[in-house]
């Protein structure tokens, strides 16, 4: 099925996510200084605090982004689109789409959350894999899924396709779905907290959130990604944490006791 611009459903929901990460992430780019108030960590901090340069987290990007556009292709050739049974040639009602993006959502925060605990706390993979994630001490927006090529296809891969085959979700819904969960990511790294963002409003698992574990002090913490935060929640992985204004400007992540 096509869903505009000549291009089938199945290519818009492979190259859509990769699209809408560049755009969205360049946006915050675009802001520059104007953002300077509203920064978890400065500039120079972001400077001096990382372990890899700006050039070697975009090649590493872009190298992922071809393998998950190739991967995704793959696999609505492997699915057949999940155009079968009940979803062939009918339009889905706005309450399926709804269950199938509630339900996409917990099966990705159930295995991204399992996952990336597993990885942090197994020596060899952490040291190996992960680490590389985690030189970005201090997260930006382009840097959202820069990680070792083993855990982007462990993670992002998938717990995408698990997302995609067992919501039942057609290729057209997944536009939605991989596009919105791509700004969620990439905006939980983005280290911003400007005034209004409906990410920081409506969700609990925000930048942070997520700013706090990329910390020495919170490593162990604050698993969860994308959506929400239950898993931390019930399994005692949770840190909570106040927002305050620093001196010189921005904002600081505290950890507070529970």
């Amino acid at each position: 099925m096509s869903a505009g611009l000549g291009l089938s459903d199945e290519i818009l929901a492979a190259l859509m996510p990769v699209v809408v990460y560049w755009v969205y992430a360049g946006m915050y780019m675009a802001l520059g200084s104007s953002c300077d108030n509203y920064r978890l960590h400065s500039k120079k901090d972001q400077d001096e605090m990382n372990l890899v340069s700006r050039g070697a987290v975009v090649k590493g990007v872009l190298f992922l982004h071809i393998i998950q556009v190739i991967t995704a292709l793959l696999l609505f050739v492997v699915t057949g689109g999940n155009d079968t049974g009940a979803y062939a040639g009918q339009p889905s009602s706005f309450i399926v789409i709804a269950r199938q993006l509630v339900v996409a959502m917990l099966i990705m925060d159930t295995y991204h959350y399992s996952l990336h605990r597993f990885i942090f706390h197994n020596k060899f993979l952490y040291k190996y894999i992960h680490a590389r994630h985690h030189r970005l001490v201090v997260p930006y927006t382009f840097g959202a899924i820069y990680s070792h090529p083993l855990e982007a296809f462990l993670s992002d891969t998938i717990g995408g396709s698990l997302a995609f085959v067992l919501s039942g979700m057609s290729p057209r819904t997944s536009i939605l779905f991989f596009s919105f969960a791509t700004i969620k990511n990439v905006d939980d790294h983005c280290g911003i907290l400007l005034p209004g963002n409906p990410f920081h409003i409506l969700f609990r698992n925000n930048t942070a959130y997520h700013d706090l574990h990329h910390q020495l002090y919170g490593g162990k913490y604050n698993f969860s990604q994308t959506f929400f935060v239950m898993w931390d929640r019930i399994l005692g992985t949770h840190m909570p944490y106040s927002v305050e204004k620093r001196e010189k400007g921005g904002f600081q992540v505290r950890p507070t006791l529970s």
